[in-house]
């Protein structure tokens, strides 16, 4: 399938290691960057979702997205682990769970883009635990991509993502793009209950910004490892 990230912004915080593995399955070992783990919480936009040789559709293609991560790696390939996906369509939201095993859940969404800068809210629609987002964001740099053995390269240049199916099987979904073309990041986050929501308490210290104004990429289909 193909897929296009549009005016993306990773936020990224330290958590400890014992913290994040005990909200991950034990079949997910949770990566560490010198000894520290991280979450991240990434806000976007998505456009050109569609199967191989399928044109994109704009009501079921094109929809905001938010997501909840930590990285680990399965038989020496690092990943993402999502604790949440947040997504502004049902028909998304639906396919998701059902061909992806993905915790995805439905929002209310709205993303105003004005230049570089982004205004970007969430709030998941069954408000139980209470999962919000609320923030102002923009680049505040050149374009850089990630360097290997960097923090920034640990964080995002990924790829493949991990669940566990009902069958309690890893499956991993296999993806591709170019490097990513980082800017450091500034935000005004007003309001942010997403990590909550999963069971993690974020850090009084500012989060690690970095910015994409797009990226695209393909994945593949799961497969049972």
């Amino acid at each position: 399938m193909t897929q296009t990230l549009h005016d993306l912004m990773f936020a990224h915080w330290p958590i400890a290691l014992e913290v994040l593995q005990a909200r991950v399955p034990r079949a997910l070992p949770v990566d560490c960057f010198n000894g520290q783990a991280w979450v991240g919480i990434v806000p976007f936009r998505i456009t050109n979702l569609a199967p191989r040789g399928v044109p994109s559709l704009p009501f079921v293609s094109a929809f905001p997205e938010l997501n909840v991560r930590t990285y680990v790696t399965v038989d020496g390939k690092p990943g993402v682990y999502f604790f949440s996906l947040d997504a502004g369509s049902s028909v998304a939201v639906a396919a998701a769970r059902t061909l992806f095993h993905l915790p995805y859940f439905t929002a209310t969404m709205d993303v105003d883009v004005a230049g570089e800068s982004v205004r970007y809210s969430s709030v998941r629609d069954d408000g139980v635990p209470e999962a919000r987002f609320e923030a102002a964001y923009r680049p505040v740099g050149p374009v850089q991509p990630p360097v290997a053995g960097t923090l920034e390269h640990f964080l995002t240049e990924r790829y493949c993502l991990y669940t566990i199916d009902g069958s309690s099987r890893v499956r991993r979904l296999q993806i591709h793009h170019p490097p990513w073309p980082l800017q450091p990041a500034e935000a005004n986050v007003r309001v942010n209950t997403m990590a909550d929501a999963a069971g993690i308490a974020l850090p009084a210290a500012p989060p690690l910004l970095h910015f994409s104004k797009r990226q695209d990429m393909v994945g593949w289909g799961m497969e049972i490892l």
